[in-house]
């Protein structure tokens, strides 16, 4: 089982490729918004979603995924799901 610490640090490294700005990913927090404050387009919202499903092994629903704004929401939906 995986820390929320360790889970935290998965996502980030899973967002970090579409992150348009680099130095929102030193200052990464739980409410780090993921479109607003890293610069993720939000088209590549499911290319991450994806990248989530595969590197955890789990399923995300649409309903879900429309609710993944900041890092904390990816981690505490991913949590719920690997527990």
């Amino acid at each position: 089982m995986m820390t929320e610490t360790q889970v935290f640090d998965k996502v980030a490294g899973l967002i970090a490729p579409y992150a348009k700005n680099p130095d929102a990913l030193k200052t990464l927090s739980k409410d780090s918004k993921i479109l607003e404050d890293l610069g993720v387009n939000s088209a590549r919202l499911v290319d991450i979603v994806l990248a989530f499903e595969d590197a955890f092994d789990i399923e995300v629903e649409d309903e879900a995924a429309d609710e993944i704004w900041t890092m904390g929401d990816a981690v505490s939906l991913i949590n719920s799901k690997i527990q």
